[in-house]
């Protein structure tokens, strides 16, 4: 970190000295005073930061994207917005609310498939992928050995397959216990809501 500090100091010193003349520098010389002689360079000739030398001119930009009129005209280029990121197939059996059980298609961007609840689903699903905590928790199984309460939230059972944001997502849910009770109601209304 010093090091670093060191480097943006020299660098910044010998970036001012190159952009200010010697003779700016040393200041006008008045009729009655002594002058000194030129001011010393800040730029280093010797030691570990004599070959840093700062290059003038404008900062290099990144280039953007080509649109899609210029890619042949067919807009089919890689990373277009359009691809489907989230495709995911939702199985649910034993919820005992009418029109739940089935097995349900999901895409989101744009929303499609026969999810009931489509655009609810995906606005939850990028909701969650906007956190860190979301994308590493949302499909992730309850750990083994965790602690759970003993409350039986029926016998609905789910599976979700296919892709969220790009990743590939294989899992289970069910309602057997506290802890897979939290997991559902918060994948809801991926899932459907059967409280």
């Amino acid at each position: 970190m010093l090091r670093r500090l060191a480097l943006t100091a020299v660098v910044s010193l010998a970036a001012l000295a190159t952009a200010v003349p010697v003779s700016t520098a040393s200041g006008p010389v008045s009729s009655g005073s002594v002058s000194s002689g030129p001011v010393p360079s800040a730029i280093p000739t010797t030691g570990p930061f004599a070959a840093a030398r700062p290059s003038l001119g404008p900062l290099p930009l990144p280039v953007p994207p080509l649109p899609g009129f210029l890619d042949g005209g067919e807009g089919k280029g890689t990373g277009e917005v359009n691809e489907v990121l989230t495709r995911l197939t939702v199985s649910v059996e034993n919820t005992g609310v009418a029109g739940a059980d089935g097995t349900f298609e999901l895409e989101c961007g744009p929303t499609g498939g026969s999810h009931p609840q489509g655009q609810a689903a995906c606005d939850r699903l990028a909701e969650a992928g906007a956190t860190r905590a979301g994308r590493q928790e949302l499909f992730r199984p309850t750990p083994e050995g965790t602690m759970c309460t003993m409350i039986h939230g029926g016998d609905a059972t789910a599976r979700i397959v296919g892709t969220w944001e790009g990743r590939a997502v294989d899992t289970t849910a069910s309602r057997r216990d506290g802890c897979e009770i939290a997991r559902w109601n918060s994948l809801v209304p991926v899932l459907p809501d059967v409280r």
